[in-house]
């Protein structure tokens, strides 16, 4: 892998770059492969819809389309998964393709593992497995135990486990599974002995953990009101509730520990400090950053819930205490991160104390293991990790294997090991257990998998933005490539809720560069690799900057000769669905093929179903006149244009996803193939027993990337065949 230097100067795009850019985009029709499939789309009837935006009317034509269990609607996601799946099943390469993507899957990948009770838990996956299993064991030389196999909740592997504790004796796991990628949860406890269920079972719970108390007999959660069978999963989520749940008891007995009737939109999650002193409330408002912090001693039983950090003025994050004085991560008068010191005795802020001040780099993680600090930073999106004692003195840095993501470290004030992983774009994760008090670290399990890394490169490079902001991306490709215009390159982005694209292992990325492919990640604004007023510079009315730096990041790598607008792909899920739909709405002559999955679509009604209401923080709503101008301007589905020739495009969602409902991605289907003209297709793929990702089969994940691969093999005119079999 080469130095990830800055390398703006050399590589900052020249006159001769620019008139090279301006060349290949004028010769986007020579360059695009040819189309010639004709598709006769679903009938997808407009019913008279207008609504009325601060003085604007607004049609919306495909209104029926947000229900999904409706007879028209499931008419119609019959019939266009019909013509879609015939397009892909006719891919010849796509046979190839997915064989590879299985060969390379096919390896045993680890998890973190942490200490509880004495005893090491982890996950582990043997390779093809649908989800990963839970292993025990006392001694890290010891043969490790299945504690739970989620294979094994259903035949087709859509039960996925969405979280899990273990209790501080080391003898109970509470654990919450969910059923095709639904965010609704259901959790269970185990004896970890035994293996075996207790009769306990807690429904309607949502972003939430579990919280033991150190007795052990009962643990914290959060959960919302029973919701309407019929419409849970498109229904708005409001006043969540902070629950005590007692061992052996019903749910309806768990007892209400706070709510706040006066603030429907405030989340809570509660956690018991090491010492068992207290719980710490961490109290947010959907997905701002700006947080409260409460807490409730409970070796007090009268004690009420102090509210020791109240205004949501900043972002504040619990890393531990000694006694009455709280540690806390923050960007309060630090947008890069810092951490205090709060002696809950003195809690005004003129007594607060700074440990860690903010420095150069990125703070997005800090814990407190064998009493010291581990703190992990983002320089120019890849990770460093410093120590520093409880004093806040530096100690050293971590010794990373090398320029990658690193995550983990966790543990208990007292522990004396950790574990973290490691991986990069060419690494596939690794497990390491690092000695606090040494600094040393050791493999812990290094996977096998079927390629040699020595065959690849990953470059950081920065380009200018539209104004002119320096924007960093990773680009990755097996080596010798030639810089000839002529590659087909995967343009990813995301760019939103601060959060921070960093180098990362993927079988499915590394068969697109096998195939001779570019993988190129852009460090968007709205992310938080430069911490959050570089988020900020990517929200609501400012949320035009996270498009134009995604749209530079494609001009750069024209203009550099990476590849041509003909062989250029763009991808994103979520958030980052969003990101390609405004992307390929705005330059469609700049794209050879547009992939949004699970995305925002409809910026104007987002906020009116399951927690799409939390995100207004960074969007703004449409609610707002303001917000709404800015909503209109970019939302993908309101910026189609009739008569336009839109690039091929494979829209992905599920049927049920509750988290981005699947109406966005319907609706700006029938939109986009009323709208677009010629012959290049454009498709949607929808799921059946998924939702917006999490939790997803093995078996349903290579699939949905072979087909994607398989229609950018079509539609970009790639070879792969040979490549593909020969794994080179």
């Amino acid at each position: 892998m080469s130095s990830l230097k800055q390398v703006a100067g050399a590589l900052a795009v020249s006159m001769l770059g620019a008139l090279l850019m301006t060349a290949a985009i004028q010769a986007h029709e020579e360059s695009k492969p040819m189309q010639t499939e004709r598709f006769a789309y679903p009938q997808a009837t407009r019913v008279d819809q207008t609504d009325n935006y601060h003085g604007t009317s607004v049609s919306d034509p495909y209104r029926w389309l947000e229900d999904p269990d409706s007879e028209p609607t499931r008419t119609w996601i019959e019939a266009e998964n019909k013509i879609t799946f015939g397009y892909l099943d006719d891919i010849p390469e796509r046979a190839a393709i997915k064989q590879r993507l299985t060969t390379l899957w096919n390896y045993e990948r680890y998890g973190v593992p942490f200490k509880e009770g004495g005893r090491y838990f982890f996950s582990k996956n043997d390779g093809l497995q649908n989800q990963n299993v839970v292993y025990t064991l006392a001694a890290l030389d010891d043969t490790p135990r299945v504690l739970l196999d989620p294979n094994l909740l259903s035949a087709d592997g859509t039960v996925a486990l969405s979280g899990s504790s273990i209790s501080e004796d080391g003898k109970l796991m509470a654990y919450g599974t969910s059923t095709s990628g639904s965010d609704w949860q259901e959790w269970k406890v185990r004896e970890v002995g035994t293996g075996k269920d207790l009769p306990d079972r807690l429904q309607w719970i949502k972003f939430s953990g579990a919280s033991w108390t150190p007795d052990g007999k009962g643990f914290f959660y959060s959960r919302y009101d029973e919701p309407n069978a019929v419409t849970q999963f498109q229904d708005t989520n409001y006043f969540q509730k902070l629950y005590y749940h007692r061992l052996g008891t019903p749910q309806s007995e768990d007892v209400l520990v706070y709510e706040r009737r006066d603030h429907k939109e405030w989340g809570f999650e509660g956690n018991v400090t090491e010492d068992g002193r207290y719980l710490v409330i961490t109290i947010s408002r959907g997905t701002d950053p700006k947080n409260q912090i409460f807490y409730k001693d409970l070796q007090d039983a009268g004690a009420g819930v102090v509210e020791l950090l109240a205004g949501f003025d900043a972002d504040y994050g619990f890393i531990g205490n000694d006694g009455p004085v709280f540690w806390l991560q923050t960007d309060l008068d630090a947008p890069r991160g810092r951490v205090i010191a709060i002696d809950t005795r003195r809690p005004e802020r003129s007594q607060w104390k700074q440990v860690i001040p903010q420095s150069s780099e990125t703070l997005r993680g800090v814990n407190l293991v064998g009493g010291r600090f581990i703190a992990s930073y983002l320089k120019d999106a890849y990770t460093q990790v410093k120590i520093f004692g409880e004093d806040g003195t530096y100690l050293r840095e971590v010794d990373l294997p090398g320029i990658g993501t690193a995550a983990g470290f966790n543990g208990r004030r007292e522990d004396t090991e950790t574990f973290y992983a490691f991986s990069g774009f060419t690494t596939p994760t690794a497990i390491y257990r690092y000695d606090v008090a040494t600094g040393k670290s050791t493999v812990f399990r290094k996977p096998q998998v079927d390629f040699n890394p020595d065959d690849y490169q990953t470059q950081q490079v920065f380009y200018k933005s539209k104004d002119g902001t320096r924007v960093p991306m990773f680009i990755t490709h097996k080596k010798g490539l030639k810089l000839d215009g002529n590659n087909p390159t995967y343009l990813y982005g995301y760019g939103g809720f601060g959060i921070s694209l960093t180098p990362s292992f993927s079988p499915g990325n590394l068969v697109w560069m096998e195939m001779g492919g570019v993988f190129a990640v852009p460090n968007l604004r709205g992310g938080g690799e430069y911490g959050e007023e570089w988020h900020q510079a990517g929200t609501r009315q400012n949320k035009q900057n996270v498009f134009d730096d995604f749209i530079g990041a494609a001009e750069w790598l024209v203009a550099n000769r990476y590849t041509a607008p003909g062989k250029l792909a763009i991808g994103g899920g979520s958030n980052g669905g969003l990101l390609v739909g405004a992307a390929m709405t705005q330059r469609p002559d700049l794209f050879g093929a547009a992939l949004p999955a699970v995305g925002v679509m409809d910026m104007l009604r987002f906020q009116k179903f399951t927690i799409g209401w939390a995100w207004v923080s960074d969007y703004g709503s449409s609610d707002d006149p303001v917000d709404f101008k800015a909503l209109y301007a970019y939302s993908p589905l309101h910026r189609l244009k009739p008569g336009t020739a839109y690039p091929p495009t494979l829209i992905t969602t599920a049927d049920h996803d509750d988290r981005v409902v699947p109406a966005h991605s319907f609706k700006f289907a029938a939109a986009l193939q009323a709208a677009h003209t010629g012959p290049a297709p454009v498709l949607i793929r929808i799921e059946t027993k998924a939702g917006h990702g999490a939790g997803k089969p093995t078996t349903k994940i290579i699939d949905e990337i072979a087909d994607r691969w398989g229609f950018l093999v079509r539609v970009l005119d790639v070879d792969p065949v040979g490549k593909i079999a020969a794994g080179d």
